[in-house]
């Protein structure tokens, strides 16, 4: 859940309650601590969650909106009977593209085309890929691609990581997600204590509570619930947005290295192979899709076939002399298949081998995260419950404003444009032993996610100043006109 679990003063609402009203129970102050976290959090934080929210709803799209715009080219309109040798198909794609050398090879596989992926140093990180009739060797079109993605996945994926910003614009995304899981996990903890004191059975948790009226308290209830509906979804989005973000991705990374946990590498190197025996096999462009070269990537897919690599494979050719060529299992639907070999193309013979089975549960479990929070792991399902998180936390936001606005002050004489933040002071409420764990806990994660440790530190120093402002202020106010609390 994320947004402002409000309370605070009593205010009036827009209706006449169905039952009356009790004296406002005075909250622990790990509770008030919570509230008040949760309401600064929610309010400064939720701009950046719309966008992540939004930009990862139109991500869902993608591959439907690959189809649309570029069907002709990932697909043949008629499935043949056989498919046509690599080496004609990759010479086919040559002479459709002769500059650029060869990155890799996809070949393609039922109504799929075969993707030749060249190289160019002018389009940087960039490749240019050639979409080819694996049972005509025809071209059917080219692109510049992004790892394999289309330009239109490939704008959607940048406008979702970074809003075109580049690096700057990275701060955004992780900013929102190393606020999400904090937001979530505190408005569950906020609405179980306030069903608990209410003593409301386990139903009123999952299901809002429509006798309330048209107040702040239904408000509150839609979003309370539907929070503890997505909290689960969105600790995931949570965790697997940060681990490729910038600055906790780096973290996160370095805890998988010294874990030992990080995907396993696979050694290419033929040490053992004279560089004259295997020059003219194992570079990447030798010789413009000649003989040899287009010849190996029907070896290299034999011995991939003999060895169990099967479903859909990348071939990538060795970059220099004295290296492997590799196949990667590239089906990232869940059985997700990531098995990959090194081969020798000179002599056909495996040199190395690294299957998904043998990686460490980390790496695995990481893997699989990515997958999923990309939509890719369990297909038209994942997609499907990737855009229902983006819709419900866009309500819960909505609903975490409406009820701002809703706790507004309406006296003529105390009229505000929105509610006033929950009581400070529960940080001198808490008992010593919380504060000696407590604080050692934040500062930890603070520095395992940067982001987060700064805005955070940012609320603390704001809302120090804005306490000292509003004590100084308060000797020179009537004393039948107490400050607001927390104002």
């Amino acid at each position: 859940m994320s947004l402002t679990e409000l309370s605070g003063t009593p205010t009036p609402e827009t209706s006449t309650p169905d039952r009356p009203t009790r004296p406002p129970r005075r909250p622990s102050p790990f509770g008030a601590l919570l509230l008040r976290l949760h309401f600064y959090a929610g309010i400064l934080v939720a701009p950046f969650l719309v966008v992540a929210a939004l930009t990862g709803l139109a991500y869902t799209t993608t591959p439907q909106l690959d189809s649309f715009l570029y069907g002709d080219k990932l697909t043949v309109a008629q499935v043949g009977e056989r498919q046509l040798p690599l080496a004609e198909q990759v010479g086919a794609a040559r002479n459709a593209h002769p500059t650029g050398s060869i990155a890799a090879v996809q070949p393609g596989d039922g109504d799929r085309t075969t993707k030749v992926v060249f190289s160019l140093p002018e389009l940087g990180e960039n490749q240019h890929t050639v979409y080819v009739n694996p049972y005509t060797a025809e071209p059917q079109g080219q692109l510049t691609t992004w790892f394999g993605s289309t330009p239109a996945t490939t704008w959607l994926d940048d406008l979702h990581r970074h809003l075109h910003l580049g690096t700057v614009g990275e701060n955004y995304s992780e900013l929102a997600a190393s606020w999400l899981w904090v937001l979530a996990l505190g408005g569950v903890i906020l609405w179980w204590r306030r069903r608990s004191a209410a003593r409301a059975t386990a139903r009123h948790l999952l299901v809002p509570d429509l006798s309330t009226g048209r107040g702040v308290r239904r408000t509150r209830s839609w979003h309370a619930t539907t929070g503890i509906w997505l909290t689960v979804g969105l600790l995931f989005l949570s965790a697997t947005g940060l681990t490729w973000s910038r600055y906790a991705g780096a973290n996160f990374t370095s805890g998988l290295d010294a874990l030992n946990a990080r995907t396993p590498e696979i050694s290419t190197s033929l040490a053992a192979v004279p560089a004259e025996t295997g020059g003219g096999h194992h570079h990447g462009d030798a010789g413009a899709g000649g003989t040899v070269e287009s010849a190996a990537f029907d070896r290299v897919q034999t011995v991939a076939r003999d060895a169990g690599l099967s479903g859909p494979v990348e071939i990538i050719p060795a970059p220099e002399p004295g290296f492997a060529w590799t196949v990667t299992q590239i089906d990232n639907t869940w059985p997700v298949a990531k098995d990959r070999i090194a081969v020798d193309p000179a002599t056909s013979t495996i040199t190395a081998r690294s299957d998904f089975a043998d990686w460490p549960l980390l790496a695995k479990l990481s893997g699989l995260g990515i997958q999923a929070h990309m939509g890719l792991l369990f297909g038209l399902v994942n997609q499907i419950l990737l855009a229902a998180l983006a819709l419900g936390l866009l309500c819960v936001i909505v609903w975490g404003y409406r009820m701002w606005w809703q706790r507004r002050p309406t006296r003529t004489d105390r009229r505000a444009l929105a509610g006033t933040p929950p009581a400070r002071g529960g940080v001198r409420g808490l008992p010593r032993w919380a504060l000696l764990i407590g604080v050692p806990v934040v500062v930890a994660v603070g520095w395992a996610l940067p982001l987060f440790g700064l805005t955070l530190l940012a609320f603390l120093v704001i809302d120090v100043v804005a306490g000292a402002v509003s004590r100084r202020r308060r000797p020179a106010e009537a004393p039948t006109s107490p400050a607001p609390a927390g104002s």
